[in-house]
């Protein structure tokens, strides 16, 4: 799994027109995290901090797309998959999912860049309860801490994937450069520090003023309600 999801997110850097990503799991699973045995046979410190640092550039990458991203829960995300969702801007729970941060109980601490991402979604107190406490995330306490986004109607995959979609949709609509160049300067906002992030700013707003969008808009002369 570790190696595919790499390669996906090779392939969705190399997606220059694209706008959004949903992931999701199959067979009513998010991700239930590392597989066991994959552990076991990696148990030498040196072999799990080289998984550490692979996972860590993979899902930092993925957070880093200039793609608009949904972690659409379904059933378990748990450990790693839990870490898994907070490499994405958003996350939407069908009922009865939940997400669950064991790591605890594995003798460990998230170490794909989860407990970084938790804190900056929920707040270093609230990270704290979810780490030390392991405890089950339902979708309604994930909207009280503001993990997750929205609960759907839909359990089955179909429907909620289709729900998912549409809630994306609100978000990724317009020309792709717009909407990539927007996540850029969030980005941006996010991880560096005020000048670089005001520098870069001024960089991005610079390849989309006098564009493609900025010319159709002036001569459509939108009126905002």
């Amino acid at each position: 799994m570790m190696l595919e999801l790499q390669e996906r997110v090779t392939e969705l850097e190399n997606w220059k027109d694209g706008k959004g990503l949903i992931i999701y799991g199959a067979g009513n699973t998010f991700c239930s995290g590392s597989d066991l045995n994959a552990v076991k046979a990696i148990s030498n410190s040196q072999d799990g901090m080289n998984m550490c640092m692979f996972m860590q550039n993979t899902l930092t990458r993925l957070m880093r797309l200039p793609l608009i991203s949904v972690a659409l829960v379904q059933g378990k995300a748990v450990g790693g998959g839990a870490e898994l969702t907070t490499a994405c801007d958003f996350r939407l729970m069908t009922p009865g999912s939940e997400i669950r941060f064991v790591h605890k109980h594995m003798g460990l601490v998230p170490g794909w860049g989860g407990a970084a991402r938790l804190v900056r979604i929920v707040g270093s107190g609230a990270a704290l309860q979810l780490l030390s406490g392991a405890a089950r995330v339902d979708p309604e306490r994930a909207l009280r801490l503001g993990l997750s986004e929205e609960t759907l109607a839909s359990s089955d995959e179909t429907g909620a994937l289709e729900e998912a979609h549409a809630w994306l949709s609100q978000y990724t609509e317009g020309p792709a450069s717009v909407i990539r160049a927007v996540k850029k300067v969030v980005t941006a906002g996010r991880e560096l520090p005020l000048e670089a992030a005001l520098r870069t700013e001024k960089d991005i707003f610079g390849t989309v003023w006098g564009g493609p969008a900025n010319l159709q808009a002036l001569v459509r002369r939108p009126k905002h309600k």
